[in-house]
């Protein structure tokens, strides 16, 4: 396959991958499910965690894999269609902030999304199996100790990028765009958890499974 204009086709891939993030899978799967919309009630964030207060747990585990899964399609669509044009690890890093940017401020709701840690860990994933293992490991073991879904994403978001850097040339080779760009996903993230982080120095924070009046 010949691409006559490569820049304006890895820009194409780089909107693409905005808008994949922006598929709300929180409010599609309430809707199939006959859930009420996340955004009503709890945190009113369209994630799996305020998912979770609906007391569907399937519900919440379909959003969490599919919120995951656009993070992980986007980069592995950029890596399948831009082989012919010269893929460069800019388009890769310019794409996984898209499909981040997408999943916050998604065009499909107004602009008002989720906190994206789901999508970063899709995102990871396609960098690295390994890096994404290493990060929900860190989730897991801060979740099981303490309970708290905002706390634990905070501490993983805090040791992805740290992970990507040591860990290269034991497990992956780092490359810098993508270390600058899961980088800025994770300030990103911890910037959509103010006040989450707020509440948690409150002591006022919802713990894992915990409804949350609206």
């Amino acid at each position: 396959m010949q691409i006559s204009h490569p820049v304006a086709f890895n820009i194409g891939l780089v909107v693409l991958s905005y808008l994949i993030g922006s598929v709300p899978f929180a409010v599609v799967v309430s809707r199939v499910m006959g859930l009420q919309d996340p955004r009503t009630y709890g945190s009113g964030n369209p994630g799996a965690t305020n998912v979770l207060r609906s007391g569907s747990k399937a519900a919440a585990a379909l959003t969490l894999l599919g919120d995951a899964a656009k993070g992980w399609f986007a980069l592995w669509l950029v890596k399948t269609l831009s082989s012919p044009v010269g893929m460069t690890w800019n388009v890769m890093a310019l794409s996984a902030i898209a499909v981040f940017l997408g999943h916050l401020f998604p065009v499909f709701l107004k602009f008002r999304g989720g906190k994206g840690v789901a999508t970063a860990l899709g995102i990871l994933f396609a960098v690295s199996p390994w890096l994404a293992l290493a990060t929900v490991a860190t989730w897991i073991i801060i979740a099981v100790f303490f309970r708290y879904s905002s706390l634990a994403a905070l501490v993983a978001a805090v040791f992805a990028p740290l992970y990507y850097l040591f860990g290269g040339n034991i497990a992956w080779y780092t490359e810098i765009p993508l270390l600058a760009a899961i980088t800025l996903i994770s300030v990103l993230l911890i910037l959509r958890h103010r006040a989450n982080i707020s509440r948690l120095l409150k002591g006022t924070e919802s713990r894992i499974g915990e409804k949350k009046k609206a």
